[in-house]
């Protein structure tokens, strides 16, 4: 009886030592995106950070940024945009090193050649549910690498983005602090989910205008590109329910239009993609309702790389890029 015990045991122990095996080599389970909590920015991706998700390569630099180590001093002949976002920048779990937005960008800003450069780098400031308060905060935090250029990416969502917070941090199976100790611990953690915490609902909860005060920190970011030296430019990618015949819900038009009348004001080129997506097979280009798939990737990154090579090649002085007609043929 007890050779029967342990013989069924062993097997039960090896079944289980297979699928962590498979869990961690196939999916990369266990192995998870760790984050750090930051007074400015609320949270971000850890530093120095190197894994597979899903067979996904994730590579996270010194500066919490996904990417490549990053030298804060541009070379001089080097062509330096910042790209700060939420996770259509980044890019998450779903999305290879090779096919992120910003190294998108960058191949097409390369191929445009732009004007007295002889390298292109785009470093990638993003992270999960960011909004402009975190982007400022990030800004604030570890400046603009001498960027000449500096571009926000923005979702409609992030209009009304709550205040900077770290509550969900260790709590949320999304948002770790600790690799867990096993594969099928973060699998049990993620069947079972969790509540958001009072704080963060109260946070949510919380009354104002919150698309006013979104829109002074881009006022603010702005002020801190200008003082370095460079120049802001601001995209945004609509909802895939944007797209429907219904179109945007009433209080994202008033959004929308306060954000169009922001960037004019403060002389910020702005480019809205929910008109232009439009003018297209949109399906295609969601990996989900939010998020791009490669070839909303490889789309849009040919419109934000032609907004940028035409920024570029203006005189600083001059006026922004309009943000209807001449900028149309971008996406």
């Amino acid at each position: 009886m007890v050779e029967i015990v342990l013989w069924a045991l062993g097997i039960g122990i090896g079944a289980i030592a297979i699928v962590e095996l498979l869990l961690r080599v196939r999916y990369g389970l266990g192995n998870p995106p760790l984050y750090v909590a930051d007074t400015r920015t609320g949270y971000r991706l850890a530093p120095n950070q190197s894994l597979r998700r899903r067979g996904h390569r994730i590579e996270i630099n010194q500066y919490s940024m996904r990417g490549p180590a990053v030298d804060p001093q541009r070379p001089t002949d080097a062509l330096r945009v910042l790209m700060v976002g939420d996770s259509i920048v980044n890019g998450g779990w779903w999305t290879d090193q090779s096919q992120l937005l910003s190294v998108k960008v960058q191949k097409e800003l390369a191929n445009l050649h732009p004007s007295g450069v002889q390298t292109v780098e785009v470093l990638n400031a993003s992270a999960n549910s960011w909004g402009p308060r975190n982007e400022l905060g990030y800004l604030l935090r570890f400046g603009t690498f001498e960027a000449q250029l500096v571009l926000v990416v923005l979702n409609t969502d992030d209009l009304f983005a709550i205040a900077p917070n770290s509550y969900e941090l260790g709590r949320n199976p999304a948002y770790p602090t600790r690799r867990p100790p096993l594969a099928l611990w973060e699998v049990a953690q993620r069947r079972l989910g969790n509540s958001p915490s009072p704080a963060l609902q109260a946070l949510h909860d919380q009354g104002g205008d919150r698309v006013g005060v979104n829109l002074e920190a881009l006022r603010q970011l702005n002020q801190v590109v200008l003082a370095a030296g460079g120049r802001l430019a601001i995209a945004m990618t609509p909802l895939r329910r944007e797209l429907d015949p219904d179109g945007p819900r009433d209080y994202e038009l008033v959004a929308r239009h306060r954000l169009t009348a922001f960037a004019q004001s403060e002389n910020i080129p702005y480019l809205d993609g929910l008109p232009l997506f439009q003018q297209t097979a949109h399906e295609r280009l969601y990996f989900d309702h939010i998020h791009l798939s490669p070839e909303g990737n490889d789309w849009v990154s040919q419109a934000l790389a032609k907004l940028l090579i035409e920024i570029w090649n203006r005189p600083s002085e001059s006026s922004p890029p309009s943000t209807s007609e001449p900028l149309s043929d971008l996406w």
